[in-house]
């Protein structure tokens, strides 16, 4: 596994970056296939955070952690990845057994009013419960992906009431 320790407004000395590897790199006798593990470490005035990004087989799992302490900061964010890893693997084990379903409703969208942000990644083809579980992994609130099914780019967002919408372009 590569784990690349990078801080913002630190200086990441060697204590702390073997600090942050030694606790990333459990992970791996859970999941051996993480191609690369990316942990950013911030400071903002008196706010510690740690933040860590797991590549696992084409899937990312995220989680970040905001405390007083950059080493309290790191301890936090691994009990959250650990969360989300046992999460992961549950997952991937029931997806084995159950056969696929679709049970995601469409629902309409909402516009942003200005962008001020451009992000640019790989679209993976993907079913909608994949979508929906590197949705919850990443910890976000929508997922842009390409449906397996019919090829084409769909957004899959968290509604209001907790369930999943589902946004198909028309042919």
């Amino acid at each position: 596994m590569n784990i690349i320790v990078t801080g913002r407004h630190i200086e990441v000395t060697e204590t702390l970056k073997k600090y942050a590897e030694e606790k990333v790199n459990r992970f791996s006798k859970y999941l051996g296939n993480i191609s690369e593990a990316i942990v950013t470490l911030e400071v903002e005035k008196y706010r510690h955070k740690a933040e860590v990004l797991l590549k696992v087989n084409g899937m990312m799992i995220q989680a970040e952690s905001v405390t007083g302490e950059m080493y309290s900061s790191i301890d936090e964010v691994v009990e959250k990845l650990d969360r989300q890893v046992k999460k992961y693997k549950e997952k991937v084990v029931s997806h084995r057994k159950i056969e696929e379903k679709e049970t995601l409703p469409p629902a309409p969208g909402e516009g942003a009013p200005v962008i001020i942000k451009r992000k640019a990644f790989n679209v993976k083809p993907m079913n909608i419960e994949e979508a929906a579980m590197q949705m919850e992994l990443l910890d976000k609130n929508f997922f842009v992906f390409t449906n397996a099914s019919s090829g084409d780019i769909n957004v899959l967002y968290r509604r209001g009431d907790g369930n999943f919408g589902l946004i198909e372009p028309i042919k």
